[in-house]
């Protein structure tokens, strides 16, 4: 869809200690070999801050960093892929009490690692359809230090799993960026390779990310090549992005910046740039590889980066582009308007 009056105010970002890839190699948490194969370099990792107070951090700096008063907020959504609190708990209503905002609609968004863009098509529809919303802030925050899942490699060799928060304050008004066009889709043929064959009924105890890893496997072992599934996904993540490039009138050759999730630099060569004909340099990647995979919150975590030390100047088009079990695929069209304030 093309998109029209919805700005990017202000966005904020919280990252902790940072763990080498190098050190993880020395103290056999991870194989050499994948670190040389995937390009990866670290991760960050928060120890013992629940994923939403990273949440509430990033966004009390995204509020700082605005000019608008907490009062003109009217919808927050939050969206997470790991634990953010009791069963039954709403992470969304904490967040809010944290921040001491009042009189504001919350949604609470579970997209997996698509869920930040997936909160932004949300928001676009309160901003531009019936409830005319001023201004919407989205959140999320990822601690994957747990016991169910080890962040080196129970996600596969593709990702590093990385702690933060991140958050993006929207306006109807002003920013110093622009969202042209967001084009989302669902390829249900590879539904279940994220689910696998288990019953759709709670008999027991729920399975944790790292049994989500090894359906994926086994659905790649049983039902489909990982190669044919890995084709068909590229070939429907190309056609979001494609839309979503026609929707803002431009072609890849006019993007300034294409920032994937923070995966493998092979999957993002041959899935994304080599596709759209652009070279690995105007892909995020060095900036990307050593943060860690931080659920939904990749995208604007490295969006902050490139507007905060000016990698991207005004005028400049940037392609976001996320994914989740699904399988989900969103694409998104930013416009650098200006330097925001906070940028050094």
């Amino acid at each position: 869809m093309r998109v029209e009056n919805v700005h990017i105010n202000s966005l904020g970002v919280t990252l902790h200690e940072w763990a080498s890839a190098e050190k993880a190699v020395a103290d056999g948490r991870v194989e050499p070999e994948v670190t040389e194969a995937n390009g990866l370099t670290g991760t960050h990792v928060s120890g013992d801050i629940p994923a939403v107070d990273l949440a509430v951090s990033a966004a009390r700096t995204a509020l700082e960093r605005s000019k608008l008063e907490p009062e003109e907020i009217s919808s927050h959504i939050h969206s997470a892929v790991h634990y953010q609190g009791p069963a039954g708990s709403y992470p969304p209503g904490y967040i809010l009490r944290e921040l001491g905002l009042a009189e504001v609609s919350a949604l609470y968004l579970q997209q997996g690692c698509n869920g930040m863009l997936g909160t932004l098509e949300v928001a676009i529809g309160q901003m531009t359809g019936a409830s005319e919303a001023e201004a919407v802030l989205l959140t999320t925050g990822e601690n994957f230090t747990s016991p169910e899942i080890d962040r080196w490699t129970g996600y596969g060799q593709s990702y590093f799993l990385g702690d933060g928060g991140a958050a993006v304050l929207l306006s109807a008004e002003e920013g110093f960026a622009e969202v042209r066009s967001l084009h989302a889709g669902v390829l249900p043929a590879l539904e279940k390779w994220h689910r696998g064959e288990g019953p759709l009924l709670l008999r027991e105890a729920e399975g944790s990310m790292a049994d989500m890893a090894a359906r994926a496997e086994h659905f790649t072992e049983t039902e489909l090549s990982l190669s044919e599934t890995l084709e068909k996904l590229t070939v429907f993540d190309l056609a979001v992005i494609h839309q979503a490039l026609v929707d803002a009138g431009l072609n890849a050759a006019d993007l300034a910046k294409v920032v994937p999730i923070n995966m493998d630099g092979r999957m993002i060569e041959y899935s994304v740039m080599m596709p759209l004909g652009l070279p690995m340099s105007r892909s995020s990647f060095d900036f990307g590889r050593g943060v860690g995979h931080v659920g939904g919150a990749d995208v604007m975590i490295t969006l902050e980066h490139l507007v905060r030390t000016r990698e991207v100047e005004p005028g400049d088009h940037v392609l976001l582009i996320s994914q989740g079990p699904g399988w989900i695929c969103t694409a998104c069209i930013v416009t650098v308007t200006e330097h925001p304030a906070w940028a050094v």
